[in-house]
Formats: C-alpha cells, structure tokens, sequence
C-alpha cells in the first residue's frame, strides 16, 4: 500500500460499544434475524440493534467474528460490537480478526470472554482512509472465501448423492445407472473379493520413524511421511481401530509405496473380479455400526470385515462407476487447496497489514 501514517494504540473500548445478546425465545416469529456464534438461528419479529456491528462469541465458538447487518437481534452467547463515531466497519471486523481471543479465554471449560476484557485489548488503528482500504480489501477476500467454501460443499454434496444412487440398493439395482448397463448386481461377501496383506503391516513409533518422503497411514489417513514402505501398488485401506468417525467410516484408496500400522486393514481387489477404485467407494456406502465391537474405541475385526455383503456388477460398470467418482474427488481435492490458499492469504495479510 501507498499510504503511511503512524498508527496510534487504544483500548478497543475507544472504538467499539461490547454488547451482550438476549434470549429469544419469547419473541413472535418475524423477519429479523437471531444469531448465534455459529450463525443464523431464525427469526423474530423485534430487533435488538439497528446499526450494523461484528459479532463475537461469549462462550464457545470465540474466534470466528463476523459481521452482522441490521436489524438483527444475538443470542446471550454471543456479543456484538457496534462501532463508536468516525471508525468504519470493515477495518475494525478485519481488526477483530486478527486478535487471538483465545489467549483472553477465561474458563477453565468451555471458552469464554467477558465484556471487562474485550474493552481492555489494546489495538493499534490508522487513518480513517487508510482503514477503509485495508476493510474494503480483507472483506473481498472473505467474500471469495466464502464463495469457494460454498463450492467445496456443493461438491461434497454432489459425490453424497452419487454414493446413494450408484451402488445397488435391495434390490440389486442402482437408482443412477451408465447408459448400456442393465445386469443386476451380483452380491458376495467381501472376503470372496479381496485379498488381505494385513501382515505387511509394521506400526513404528513417531520417534523411531526415519523422515522421507514415503506416506506413513494410520487409521485416519496419513499420519506422517518416512523412509521405507510396507506395501506398493493399489490398495484400498479401512481403519480397523481408532476411527475418527463411525458415520463416514474412514476408507482410503492409496496406489504408491506407502507405510502403513496395524491401525488399518490392507485389501486388495482380485482383479479379475473387482477393481480398487470401486471397492473403495463402494465400502464408504457400508453401515460400519453394524460390523464394529467394543466401546469407546471401536474395532473392525478382519473376520468381520470378511463377511460384509458387497453388491457387483460387471467390470466395464465398475470401471464407469470407479473413474466419475474419482474426478469428483479430484476436484474436491483441487477445491480444499484453493480454500487453502486462500486462507493462507489472508492469514498473511492480517498479520502484515496490522501492528
């Protein structure tokens, strides 16, 4: 930026009346939205302010500000902050940003901030024409964040629905199905299909592990990257304990030199019957639930796994099937990197363009 001036230190208080929200629930229904830290919540037929502000979380989610137009009306969780004369309001909503609001946390639980201590951040602030560029510039930025968090989702809900409607139901057929293709599915258990290399599989501890460039999978994914390998070629792998979530059950499909722990099952589809890519998109339709024994950690036992009902068609269908939900998944993949970068972004310039 062009413009430099010397930017003078305040309180926030200076800048900024910290306002606490109310309960709702007493309220009509209307056309006034109530928020909370996670968002918009519905609405109501009063408003609790008319003049736009940041909201800011009291308790829980204390770190995610965003700005709310009025008339709006906040829930008791969540503060919101209206500006006091001459300040603009995209400038102090990126400023908001920058604070680590956790380092005010004061809860020995769940996080939470108190008006005293709000008030009390010092900041430092420059012209107002200087303030109005640098708003202007992290807002477009956040609108361009949202805008690719929204086609991430999109994607995400696109692949759901092929998930649901590819693979045969009860009926041994598919709702969705490729021109040219009418056979029922074939249903075999999955110990008919696969090969397991479980026995390759070599658990090291992160202080023993040699650094490269090798992918080291546990039952989540890629933990870390070594030097060495246990297995090569196409896989497909499932978490047999430590999964991280039991509704989308972790399933990865992996095809170069990788080092995989005891955490994770290694299959591998007999060619001439199944191919990887489908078995792995296949077994994410499964209701692990049904299959997992114990508390708290779950397990997926190999006998188990081996006895889970798995529905097929021919091989050219699979092929179909396999490739279109690949390239969703490259292009969801490509989407995370964008948002990535673009997180990246304006992690830097908040940190460079404010003291």
């Amino acid at each position: 930026m062009n413009i430099i001036f010397d930017w003078e230190q305040h309180k926030l208080k200076t800048v900024v009346s910290v306002n606490s929200g109310k309960d709702y629930k007493s309220l009509e229904k209307g056309n006034i939205p109530v928020y909370g830290t996670g968002g918009y919540i519905t609405s109501v037929s009063k408003s609790l302010s008319n003049q736009d502000a940041v909201g800011l979380g009291r308790k829980g989610t204390i770190n995610k500000p965003y700005i709310l137009k009025a008339p709006f009306w906040t829930v008791d969780t969540l503060f919101y902050l209206t500006l006091k004369p001459e300040n603009i309001l995209t400038f102090i909503y990126s400023l908001i940003q920058k604070i680590n609001w956790l380092k005010y946390d004061e809860s020995t639980g769940l996080p939470s901030l108190s008006k005293k201590n709000i008030e009390n951040v010092l900041v430092y602030l420059t012209k107002l024409d200087e303030q109005q560029k640098i708003g202007k510039l992290i807002v477009k930025l956040d609108k361009l964040i949202t805008l690719q968090q929204r086609k991430l989702e999109l994607l995400k809900e696109i692949k759901k629905g092929l998930l649901q409607k590819m693979f045969a139901d009860k009926s041994n057929f598919p709702i969705l199905r490729f021109e040219g293709f009418h056979a029922e599915w074939e249903q075999r258990k999955l110990g008919e299909v696969i090969e397991l290399e479980d026995n390759k599989r070599k658990p090291v501890k992160a202080s023993k592990r040699i650094p490269g460039n090798i992918p080291y999978y546990g039952a989540n994914g890629i933990q870390d990257y070594v030097k060495g390998y246990t297995h090569t070629g196409e896989h497909v792998l499932v978490a047999e304990d430590g999964a991280n979530s039991i509704s989308n059950y972790p399933v990865y499909f992996i095809c170069s030199p990788s080092w995989i722990n005891n955490h994770s099952h290694v299959l591998t589809g007999k060619g001439s019957i199944i191919s990887n890519k489908f078995l792995t998109y296949n077994l994410k339709t499964v209701p692990y639930a049904n299959y997992l024994v114990g508390s708290g950690r779950y397990k997926l036992n190999a006998e188990t796994l081996k006895i889970i009902p798995i529905k097929l068609p021919l091989l050219t269908e699979q092929n179909y099937i396999g490739s279109t939900l690949s390239k969703i998944d490259k292009l969801i993949t490509l989407q995370h990197q964008r948002l990535s970068k673009l997180n990246e972004i304006k992690k830097s310039l908040l940190q460079q363009m404010f003291i």
